[in-house]
């Protein structure tokens, strides 16, 4: 089943405005000016909301990209594209890196060169990386935070259609990450609670909650 769904995603759901915006979604090198610039945004302008946010942020994706690292480490599953002929988009190199965009992209299939390239396939670190912002973001903002989580869908399925993920490896790690972030959350505001009240009363009173004072 695993394999017939990835045959089918790979290699017969495609099209080439497919392959444009599978490649891009999946490189996160075109869009880091605008995270850095959210990211910016949020801890200037914020307040004690973005603040917050990034916070949590900042420390559930370094914890879940370790969980993530040894994982790979434990399973040490093989990648699609290392034990069989896939097909795998290219993007065009350009500086800066968004303007790849407007450029074609190549087709090609995976060989002998790729066995070796990349690490592990189990947990997808890119589909970590997103269900832990889809999640923090419904946390904070439960009007339409939720609807990171079509973005986050968006990159599973990216990381089936280029190649580097079987379907089973996403949809474990959605959930896998799904449930570590919502813990980190809880235990976040654990501590928050206990240590800003002992040791900010003041600051405590207007901001009682980590996470829920962040919600609109």
């Amino acid at each position: 089943m695993d394999q017939s769904l990835f045959y089918l995603i790979n290699q017969q759901w495609t099209n080439p405005t497919l392959d444009l915006f599978m490649a891009a979604i999946s490189n996160v090198e075109i869009w880091k000016p605008l995270i850095v610039v959210l990211v910016l945004w949020a801890l200037i302008l914020g307040r004690f909301k973005g603040r917050a946010l990034i916070l949590c942020l900042g420390l559930a994706l370094v914890v879940n990209a370790n969980l993530t690292s040894s994982l790979k480490k434990f399973v040490d599953r093989r990648r699609p594209k290392q034990v069989e002929r896939v097909r795998m988009i290219e993007l065009s190199k350009a500086r800066p890196e968004f303007l790849t965009l407007f450029k074609p992209v190549k087709v090609r299939y995976s060989d002998v060169s790729d066995r070796t390239r990349s690490g592990p396939s189990f947990p997808s670190g890119h589909v970590t990386n997103n269900v832990t912002i889809a999640v923090i973001l419904s946390f904070f903002f439960r009007r339409w935070g939720w609807l990171y989580f079509l973005f986050a869908g968006a990159i599973a399925w990216s990381r089936v259609y280029l190649g580097a993920h079987w379907p089973s490896d996403v949809t474990a790690t959605f959930f896998l990450a799904a449930g570590t972030t919502s813990l980190m959350l809880a235990f976040f505001e654990t501590v928050y609670r206990w240590a800003a009240a002992k040791w900010a009363p003041q600051f405590f009173l207007r901001h009682p909650r980590l996470v829920g004072d962040a919600i609109a």
